[in-house]
Order: structure tokens, then sequence, then C-alpha cells
């Protein structure tokens, strides 16, 4: 069968001839194929020369003069003889050997990590996930990583993108011979996940071009960065699909083949010279399966290596890849082409049978050996022999003899890898961490959050309408409150309920913060950009929903209720409001960088809004609260605009809310009769010397605030506290996110 990417098919035929898919008749092709042949493919153009191309500007390219349409496929595909001999990448790996210690405790959910205490010496033993494992993969192939479920693949992808800690790793991984540094690898690489994250609102082209703007620089105009995505969705096979949105449970999108293909997408946007797949092929349909590992073909055909684990693939699959690694329990049983099965197997004395399809007869065979006394390594042995009997080294691409540092150079000037591609760049050196300025992304990250909060408004809508209902509830009960001794009572009932309410509010955006997390987590893992342009972005955009949640509360409640102090005095009840957002806000951003499970995240939140309104001073006040427990008081998030907005309405010395008689309102002698409460007056006067009448203020607004405390911090430095703890969990946010979002095992 002369299937595209087949082992035995000379690489120096053209990639792309429409008559040579295997799964699709004349009326059923993949969309790429529709679009005109050139008579004699070349090497397939790099993103730098498609926009040439696309510019149309440059007179002194090498690249075919047949101008790229818009919508126009990329022609992808290239023979080990037309690359330049000295420029191909080989990625080798050299005796991995990983272990991990098993029988300790249960991992707490936190940071997305496992707890790295180590059990007892009696429980704790080690397991072996990976055990010398060697091979390597060239530019312009995929290589396959096999083997049943336990048997290591996604560890040996992990291990070679650099997502297991160098302390844990044994062995070496190196590109054209030298060892990769974790910096330029997360530049030159991608790592596309098992799990599709996506925002579910965003289209595919949206999906894409802001990936764009978060891998390309600034240097590459608007017009060019669309060229590339154009180009990419029809690389993709996404033409049909580009204005339709990614999905989710509750909104019908793309289809989970289109939906994998994007995922892919987001991550080669840049054009990448090494990419790993962890099962990009899990879950789909046979078909959708084929037309995912073909875009890998052809992505490794522009000139990358692409490296990828699959559970079991079809026959169709197995024509595209160019060589296999067969694991079980961490160790390689197979290692080499497609083509080559047969042979090993046969000489195994285990032959396959010829209508039988070759991998699925060696994952069986594999499976039954696992089960047997001995285990596999009989054929561990066998395939070390087999190795050390086939040269390696006789291949029709020899190992490029260009340092790494020439290499990506080399690749540079070709326009590989343009989001770190300088102008006039010859070194590594001058290969950035990130391909924008931090402000940059700042924008780019503002407004993918502001579309996505405008496709789906009633997130937002939820919290507003509880704010409102919240409000509207409060200024029924607490309508038009006197300046009785009941009504100063009530008045601190009053805000000690609106206060907490405003914290307990923000807790209802945890959910759509862990949702965005784990996409920040896959963004960040290959710097895509800064994590404090994230928490930058997300503090500023979240500032005007905080706004409008604040106005809404605050103006149902204050004319309402009654509160003092005119329109200066709504104002800083307002500002109140708002710094109380704002930190509740901060608060539970900032939870959700550590938290990673809704449920738990809830259960966290609500417990500790409670001790901050347990300790703001409202219950008990600061005089009455055990020492070993007033550093509780201090940190209460609740007890400073709670002191804010009680001294907005009680500063006036001349208001007063008990006269005379009323002083006997909240005692048992509130039910005798006037006269005698004003015969009681008469007496206390003479005793105390001083002239007390039913009309005589006797407590003030100033002696409600000195009753409850409130004495050490003016108003304004409590508004100001509290914005200060709102800065302090975005900073926490921060330090979260760069300590819980490495993405490497221990």
């Amino acid at each position: 069968m002369s299937g595209l990417g087949h082992p035995n098919m000379s690489q120096g035929e053209g990639f792309f001839p429409s008559d040579n898919l295997p799964l699709f008749n004349h009326n059923n092709r993949m969309e790429l194929q529709q679009y005109p042949r050139r008579s004699k493919p070349s090497l397939s153009p790099t993103l730098g020369e498609l926009l040439k191309r696309v510019e149309d500007a440059q007179s002194d390219t090498s690249i075919d003069s047949t101008p790229v349409h818009h919508h126009q496929a990329l022609e992808l595909g290239y023979a080990c003889s037309s690359m330049p001999p000295s420029s191909p990448f080989v990625l080798s790996f050299n005796n991995l050997t990983y272990s991990v210690k098993v029988g300790q405790n249960m991992p707490f959910p936190v940071c997305g990590k496992e707890d790295l205490s180590h059990g007892s010496s009696e429980t704790a033993s080690m397991k072996v996930l990976l055990n010398d494992i060697s091979g390597e993969a060239r530019e312009g192939e995929i290589m396959a990583v096999l083997g049943a479920s336990g048997s290591g693949k996604s560890t040996l992808i992990d291990a070679l993108a650099d997502r297991i800690a160098k302390e844990s790793l044994k062995g070496s991984v190196t590109l054209n011979g030298e060892v990769l540094e974790s910096r330029l690898l997360k530049v030159i690489s991608a790592y596309v996940m098992q799990d599709d994250l996506l925002f579910p609102m965003l289209t595919v082209e949206e999906t894409l071009m802001f990936s764009a703007d978060f891998r390309l620089p600034r240097s590459l105009s608007r017009s060019k960065k669309k060229a590339r995505v154009q180009a990419l969705i029809d690389q993709l096979g996404l033409r049909n699909a580009a204005n339709t949105v990614i999905g989710d449970e509750g909104h019908r999108g793309v289809s989970g083949g289109e939906r994998r293909r994007v995922s892919i997408g987001t991550d080669i946007v840049h054009d990448p010279i090494l990419l790993f797949l962890d099962e990009p092929t899990s879950g789909l349909d046979s078909t959708s399966a084929f037309m995912v590992v073909k875009v890998l073909q052809r992505i490794a055909r522009s000139g990358s290596i692409v490296i990828m684990s699959v559970h079991q693939p079809s026959y169709r699959i197995l024509t595209v890849l160019d060589s296999l690694i067969f694991l079980s329990h961490g160790q390689t049983v197979y290692g080499g082409s497609p083509g080559g099965l047969p042979e090993f197997f046969g000489q195994f004395g285990h032959p396959i049978p010829e209508n039988e399809n070759r991998t699925e007869f060696a994952l069986d065979l594999i499976r039954e050996l696992e089960e047997a006394p001995d285990g596999t390594k009989t054929l561990v042995e066998f395939n070390k022999s087999w190795q050390t009997k086939k040269n390696p080294t006789n291949r029709t691409c020899n190992v490029s003899k260009l340092s790494l540092k020439d290499a990506i150079s080399a690749s540079i000037s070709r326009g590989k890898l343009v989001s770190g591609a300088p102008n006039n760049s010859n070194s590594t050196s001058s290969v950035p961490t990130f391909a924008n300025p931090l402000w940059a992304e700042m924008m780019v990250i503002s407004k993918r959050s502001l579309l996505n909060a405008k496709r789906m408004p009633e997130l937002f809508g939820i919290r507003l309408g509880a704010v409102l209902v919240t409000g509207i509830i409060l200024a029924t009960v607490f309508y038009h409150l006197d300046n009785s001794p009941r009504g100063a009572q009530e008045r601190l009932g009053f805000f000690a309920f609106a206060m907490s309410t405003t914290y307990y509010t923000c807790a209802e955006s945890i959910p759509a913060f862990l949702q965005e997390r784990y996409i920040f987590m896959r963004e960040t893992a290959y710097n895509a950009y800064r994590r404090s342009s994230y928490v930058l972005a997300h503090s500023l955009i979240s500032i005007p929903s905080l706004i409008v949640l604040s106005i809404a509360f605050a103006a149902t409640t204050f004319w309402a209720v009654g509160l003092d102090g005119g329109f200066s005095g709504f104002c800083f009840y307002f500002f109140a409001i708002l710094s109380a957002f704002w930190a509740g806000s901060s608060f539970v951003t900032f939870l959700s960088g550590v938290v990673s499970h809704v449920m738990l995240g809830f259960t966290i939140v609500v417990a500790i809004l409670a001790y901050f309104l347990l300790f703001s001073g409202f219950f008990i006040s600061r005089d009455r609260v055990p020492s070993y427990w007033i550093w509780f008081h201090y940190i209460s998030l609740v007890k400073y605009p709670y002191e804010a907005a009680l001294q907005n309405e009680f500063h006036d010395p001349t208001k007063c809310f008990v006269r005379g008689v009323q002083m006997f309102d909240t005692t048992p002698l509130a039910a005798v009769p006037l006269s005698l409460k004003l015969k009681m007056l008469k007496s206390i006067s003479s005793t105390l010397g001083m002239n007390i009448t039913g009309n005589t203020c006797v407590v003030t607004g100033t002696d409600i605030l000195r009753q409850q405390g409130i004495t050490q911090i003016s108003k304004w430095n409590c508004l100001w506290v509290t914005i200060a703890w709102g800065f302090f969990f975005r900073i926490l946010f921060y330090f979260a996110l760069l300590l819980g979002s490495k993405n490497k095992r221990r």
C-alpha cells in the first residue's frame, strides 16, 4: 500500500498528491486536497516564508513565486534529500530512568500538585515508571510511543518535554547532541495536553488568533498574523468550522476531532521545532483520529519533530507514523519503524499473521507476556540484541553536524520559530523567552477575557442579581432607621451584614476562576505569556464589574435605610463597598490559585469568611477579644470596611442617639410609665450633680464608636487598609501561580 508517510515510501516523493490518500475516495476527501498541486513540491514553506509570500514585498527570497491565497492550504512536505544537509534537528534520549515512591499518604489537592511528603519506610516503596529508555526522533518524522495503560507512555513524553524535575530524572535528553536548557526548550517546543482546555465561547478563528497574538511578536503586522491564522486553519482542516464556537456541555460547538485540532493549533501557531502530544487521538472516532494524525504529519514535514503517545493506533494511522517505541512497565520492548514489526516479532518466534493489525498484535502479545511469570523480560532482552544488530546510524539522513546554536539560527533564518525570530538574528541568545512585552500581553489577555464575559453575560448577571436582591432585602428590612437606641443597634447589624455579604457574593466566581486556571497553566507552561501579565490583566478587568456591583448595592441601600452624611456620605459608603468587593475578589482569586476543586474552594471560602465576620468587632468588640485571638481580629477582612462604614455613619459628635428617658429603652425599665422614668432621671441628676432631663443627649455617635472599640484607625485609613488587602492577595495569587503551575513531576 502506498499510503502517505509509510516507512517504505521514498522520502523524495511529493507529500501531498491528492490520489495517494488511503482513507478518502473522490467524493470524501480532506479539504486540504482540494487545492491546486505543484508539479514538483520542494521543501515546505516555513512560517516566515509564508508571511513573505503574503506580504509579497520580499524580492530576495528563494521561495517559489506562486502566491499563497488567503484561504489556500499550505503545501507541506519535504524529502531528506531536499533539506539543507546540515540543518536537520535530531532529538536523542539515552538511558532515561524515573522512579516514584508509592504507598504515601493521600495527596491534598492543592495547587494541582500531589503531596510531596514521604511515607514511612515500612509503607513506601519505589515504583519504576521509566527504566533505561533510549531512542531518537528526527525532524520531519512522527515518533509514536505505544503501550497499554500504565506502561509509561505519558511519563516518557513528560520526560522528553522537561516536565519532570531534573533531580528525579536520570539519563540525558539532547538536541543535536547538546543538552537542552529548560528556558530554551520552552521557547522552541510546544506541549499539547490530553485534555482540550479551551475557552468554550470563543470561535475557532478567535481562539487561534488570540494564540497568535500571544505567540507571535509585535514586529509582525496584524495582517501577517491573520495570514498565519488563516493558513493554520487550512492546515488543520478547520475551514468549515472557523466561525463556530468551541462549545461545552451547555453550548453546542465543534466536534471532538475539530476541538482536538484546535488544541494542537493553539500550540503550533508559532511554528515550534519540537511538538509533544499526550494521546492526541484519545476519545476520537477512527476518522477523526486519522485526520488528527495527518495534521501532525503535515506539521512534521514542515520542519518539526513530532513525538506523541497513542494507545492503540489503527492501520491507517500506522501508515503515517515514522518510528515506534513500545513500552511495557517502563521498559522498551520494541523501537524502530512500523515496517520492522513483522521481522522483529517473526525472529522473536511470534510472527504477525498476514491480515492482522501489526500494533494490535504487538500490544496483545505484550499484554499476554506481562501476565506470564517472567513478564516481558525475554522480549526486552530480545529487543536489546535486535537493536545491537540493527545499525541505528544507517539512516538516509545523517545526524546534523551543526551545533544546536547554529541549527536554531539556520532554522530562524528560514522563518521557523517566528516567536523567537527578531530581525538579523544570528544566535540563540537573541531568542527571547517571551514573544511580546508585558503590556502587550496584558492587552491581549484583557481583550480575550472581556470577549468571554460578553459571550456569557449570565455569569455577571447572576452576581448583579444576587447583589440587587440582597440590597433590596436589606433596604426593606432596615427601612428608614430612626436615631433611637434601637435604631443605632440596628445600624450596627446592617453594616455587619452588608459588608460580609460583599465577600460572600465574590465566592460565586470560584468555578469560573478554576476553569480559567487550567487554561492558564497550559498556556504559561511554554511561555505564551508571563504570569505577572495574567495577574495584572485579571486585576484590571475585574474593576469595572466591581464598580457596577458597588453602585448597585450602595444606591439600593443608602437612602432606603436612611444612612447619614448626604452625598459625601454616600460617596464614602460606595468606596467602602467597592474596597470590600476588591478585597473579597482578590481573596477568592487567590484561593482559586491554591485550591483545585470547586467544592473544596467553596468550603474554605465560607468557613474563612465566617471567621472574619466573627472577629470583625460586631459580635464581640476589640476590647473583649481574648489576647490569644486578637491577631485574627486584625487580619479580618470584614473588620476594616465595617469600621469605615460605622465611622462614616457615626462621625458627627452632635448627632444624638440616646436622649434622657431613652436610656431605659434597652433595659427591663423600658415598660415603666414615663412619669416614673422622669423621677428616676431627677434622682440620677441629683446623685451625679448634673441636670438630666427627658431631652438631654446621653449618647452621641462618637460614644457608640467608643463602645464598639473603634478608636484606633480613621475611616480613610480603614479604606486604604482594605484596598491594601486586595493588592496583598493579588500578590499572593501571583506566587500561587508561580509555584503551583510548574507542570513538573517530582
